[in-house]
């Protein structure tokens, strides 16, 4: 560990926004879900889309008009159900500045819907893994620095993710990558480890024989970096995952690294 600053022995990823860019996948399976589920409340225009939808390609995810503002509003939730409150936000027009704003939209989702949008959410991208494979994998790829950086700097920490996605589909990425030697099973924190990224830093702490200040966490949201900071551990916001000006002068008034492509390798790995 020569290049490494000393006290960090573990880093820490969340995987979209941070490992691999995975927006257009995340909102296609999304706005399928919706679209089965129904919406959130009442009295929303239905949303529009350009075109034909069935399986969208790249080229039709960033044409759909809704597209940008469901990313604008990633970096306020956490998990697939909030894709539906957001969705729901876009629907019926509701400006969300902040995160206390998307706290209120969400709290007004009922709880029973938020569940069974969650549900949903991953059988309709399990079958879109099973039945279109291909156009599964061309919605979402690596950061191809971040990846060039962690191999560089693989034998010189404990490399984990803490996600909110599921274990299969980060195992079915990271293998199609070449990724996978680099992140043991038992170092893969998914959606089942728990709800907040705090239960994923506790258990990897237990896992990796690391104590959490030894530890940099990396993620492109702001409320995940506050879910983990009163545990000690580092917290560093990825400033190319799905996150804007908004989010970058939140973190810098709270005291994070704010961290671009350009600077990882001095920001995570310059004593």
């Amino acid at each position: 560990m020569n290049d490494t600053p000393s006290a960090m022995r573990g880093l820490v990823l969340d995987f979209d926004g941070v490992v691999f860019n995975s927006a257009p996948e995340a909102y296609r399976v999304a706005r399928r879900t919706y679209a089965d589920v129904g919406p959130a409340l009442p009295a929303g225009a239905p949303l529009p889309t350009p075109g034909e939808v069935h399986e969208p390609g790249l080229e039709q995810v960033f044409a759909d008009p809704v597209y940008q503002g469901f990313v604008d509003l990633m970096p306020l939730g956490g998990r697939a159900e909030d894709y539906a409150v957001i969705l729901s936000c876009l629907e019926r027009g509701i400006e969300v500045p902040d995160q206390e704003s998307y706290d209120h939209q969400q709290d007004r989702v009922p709880a029973e819907y938020r569940e069974a949008y969650h549900a949903r959410f991953y059988q309709v991208r399990t079958s879109f893994q099973e039945e279109h494979p291909v156009r599964w994998r061309e919605l979402q790829g690596p950061y191809p620095e971040l990846v060039a950086l962690i191999r560089r700097h693989s034998s010189d920490v404990a490399l984990a993710i803490a996600t909110a996605k599921d274990r299969h589909s980060v195992r079915l990425l990271l293998e199609d990558h070449g990724l996978s030697a680099l992140f043991p099973d038992d170092r893969l924190m998914d959606k089942e480890t728990g709800r907040s990224k705090a239960a994923h830093l506790r258990e990897l702490e237990r896992v990796l024989g690391i104590p959490l200040p030894g530890m940099t966490f990396v993620d492109d949201k702001v409320n995940h970096l506050d879910a983990v900071a009163p545990l000690g551990v580092r917290c560093v916001l990825a400033a190319w995952g799905y996150n804007g000006a908004r989010e970058r002068e939140l973190a810098k008034e709270r005291g994070y690294v704010v961290c671009t492509l350009e600077a990882a390798e001095r920001e995570l790995f310059t004593p």
